[in-house]
């Protein structure tokens, strides 16, 4: 970690002995149990996450990866009609900016 932030937490004396038993550095020992729990909640949601997938998800993946990547446009067909939008430019400061107007 590269920096600390001092935390009071109460834990019952029996399980304060049993760390001191394992090891010296009991802030050490916390700080890795909490990473360890941590990634296991992460991987857990993950898991639950793809045993319930977002409807949207669900359905590109019933469809198939090289179904979908079929339906695109060629390379040399624009992904949107530019005919039908607004061209715009970037101004420092300002950010996006109608053409032709300053």
């Amino acid at each position: 970690m590269a920096t600390s932030e001092r935390v009071t937490v109460t834990l019952p004396v029996e399980l304060i002995e049993s760390i001191q038993r394992v090891e010296q550095n009991r802030s050490r020992f916390i700080a890795q149990a909490v990473e360890n729990e941590l990634r296991r909640r992460q991987r857990a949601g993950l898991l639950k996450s793809l045993e319930n997938p977002h409807p949207d998800s669900a359905e590109l993946a019933e469809e198939g990866f090289d179904t979908w990547g079929t339906s695109l446009p060629s390379e040399d067909e624009p992904l949107v009609d530019p005919s039908t939008g607004t061209e715009v430019h970037w101004i420092e400061g300002r950010g996006w900016v109608e053409e032709g107007k300053k």
